[in-house]
């Protein structure tokens, strides 16, 4: 029989915080200070083993408490562990905190009702080991083109402010005849020089607003629309955020909780716009009676592979297990795609700061050229 979650009852906000609003790009703060995924990971998977142990739910957090580092941490566990000696259970406890979202919320909450709570919080831990994992895969794949693609922009810019302008003078001494291509050149070194400290300007005020930013809708849908449409970094992304959609939904799934409501907890916890919006018109066919398969089959997010497995699984009744598996093939592909990434940049980012470089150079050194010739 499925579980039903009708009677439970989630507030529209707490404490300021929006329950629609996506965690993965959500700084959780305690104190000012951070309670983020790998905080979350140690947490949950230390809650799971010592229930495992049969250490009842007080005690284990007593003892996470007292072999927490952080005093920030250590005071939230301490709030919840009160908020138990009152009478309120795990789910409730953490549902007063606003540095929780609905997803744990209602995965504690079915682990409750079913007692399963120490799977349920291991499965919790795995979630965000797996969430820590994907995001060291893409920095790691990111953070050397991007220290090459900063470096290449800061040489450009002081070739442009300062090395131009000194040929530029001399062009003017002798009064030579420019190429087409070096005065592009010297109006984008003019260009630069008038305007530099605006643009600075504006890039200070961008990077201060980012995160007021963040939380509007239509910022985060216009990033992740411009994000999936670059090449090959677009679909890195999105199969990081497949990996997590097939990994939750393999949780939800397997506490039997009716289809519909699985993808609506999927989709408060995932703040990814492609993949948002898709989950929200495949909750309407649902409703429509059509079957999950054939309502993700009308979106592109979707590869014809994972489709395919999603309508065996139907089929079978192994809905749990085929999402078990999708998520597994996932994550080892965000693994392979994050070195073939950083692969694939590099050559590519060498080679156009190359030709930038070189371009500049030709442009400055063509009327030298005519000027040497003048000259002999």
């Amino acid at each position: 029989m499925a579980f039903k979650l009708d009677n439970i009852q989630v507030n529209e906000k707490k404490s300021g915080f929006a329950i629609d609003t996506g965690f993965l790009q959500k700084e959780l703060f305690v104190f000012n200070r951070p309670f983020g995924n790998k905080v979350k990971e140690d947490f949950y998977s230390e809650i799971g083993i010592l229930l495992s142990a049969g250490i009842n739910l007080k005690d284990t957090l007593s003892l996470i408490k007292d072999t927490t580092k952080s005093k920030s941490s250590s005071s939230l566990i301490e709030h919840i562990e009160q908020d138990l000696v009152k009478g309120k259970n795990l789910s409730e406890a953490i549902q007063s905190q606003p540095y929780f979202s609905d997803y744990e919320y209602y995965s504690l909450k079915i682990g409750e009702e079913t007692g399963t709570t120490a799977r349920i919080t291991l499965q919790l831990g795995d979630f965000y080991k797996r969430k820590n994992e994907q995001r060291k895969h893409l920095i790691n794949a990111l953070t050397y083109p991007i220290i090459i693609i900063s470096t290449a922009i800061l040489v450009v810019l002081f070739m442009l402010q300062f090395v131009v302008p000194m040929f530029e003078d001399i062009f003017k001494q002798q009064q030579v005849e420019l190429p087409g291509i070096t005065v592009f050149v010297i109006n984008m070194s003019d260009f630069i020089k008038q305007n530099f400290y605006y643009m600075l300007a504006v890039i200070i005020v961008f990077w201060i607003l980012k995160r007021p930013l963040n939380k509007k809708q239509w910022y985060r849908r216009a990033k992740d629309i411009f994000l999936s449409k670059i090449p090959v970094l677009g679909n890195f992304i999105k199969t990081i955020y497949l990996s997590q959609f097939s990994q939750a939904m393999a949780l939800l799934t397997a506490s039997r909780i009716p289809l519909v409501q699985c993808l609506e907890l999927v989709e408060k916890m995932i703040d990814y716009y492609p993949l948002k919006s898709a989950l929200e018109q495949i909750e309407g066919s649902l409703m429509n009676g059509v079957s999950l398969s054939e309502a993700m089959a009308a979106h592109k997010l979707f590869d014809g592979k994972m489709i395919a497995l999603i309508k065996v699984a139907e089929e079978t009744n192994q809905t749990e297990h085929m999402f078990s598996k999708l998520n597994e093939r996932y994550n080892e592909s965000v693994q392979q795609r994050s070195k073939m990434l950083s692969t694939i940049l590099e050559p590519f980012i060498i080679l156009f700061v190359g030709l930038f470089v070189g371009f500049i150079l030709i442009a400055m050194y063509l009327p030298m050229f005519r000027l040497s010739s003048i000259i002999g």
